[in-house]
């Protein structure tokens, strides 16, 4: 079972998403649109498990299928779309996870979703620190349920999606 641990936020994240994003550049080449740092890492100031989500936006979910060996080289497990459909998910580490990898096409409303997220947390200081403390009390008081843990911030992670994507929205339309 793995141990909850949420920490203050580290500046080191930022490189260590240059580093892993450069690399996944290379291995997808053309068919790669974006890569984007998402999740509580990619927020400044935000504790988080020391854990970097990267957010590779492809041409065509399909043909992420054919670089999963290719990814196995890079340390990356391929996990197919595990729970999320028209995602391609990897991740680094199995004991202590480093980095976790969601794929997904272009025009997915998932991109947009966690875009969205993202960048609310980044715009509204006080919604993320209310989301950091909501994440250490929730560690703390599941040190060994992973489970427990993603259960507790459940229903803040969804209201704040929905508020984040209306918000998105609005200004990619100013």
């Amino acid at each position: 079972m793995r141990k909850v641990e949420v920490v203050k936020y580290n500046p080191e994240w930022n490189q260590k998403f240059e580093e892993e994003a450069s690399k996944l550049s290379r291995l997808f080449e053309e068919e790669l649109v974006a890569i984007h740092h998402i999740g509580s890492t990619s927020v400044e100031g935000l504790a988080a498990k020391p854990i970097i989500d990267m957010m590779p936006v492809v041409r065509d979910i399909e043909r992420v299928d054919d670089y999963t060996e290719r990814m196995e080289t890079l340390g990356y497990r391929g996990l197919g779309e595990y729970g999320i459909p028209k995602r391609r998910y990897f991740r680094k580490g199995e004991e202590e996870r480093t980095v976790h990898v969601h794929v997904f096409e272009e025009g997915n409303p998932d991109v947009i979703r966690h875009l969205a997220f993202r960048d609310y947390l980044r715009a509204y200081p006080e919604v993320r620190d209310a989301y950091g403390e909501l994440k250490l009390q929730l560690a703390a008081q599941h040190p060994d349920d992973m489970e427990g843990y993603i259960q507790g911030k459940h229903d803040w992670v969804i209201e704040t999606e929905r508020l984040a994507t209306k918000w998105y929205k609005e200004n990619q339309d100013a």
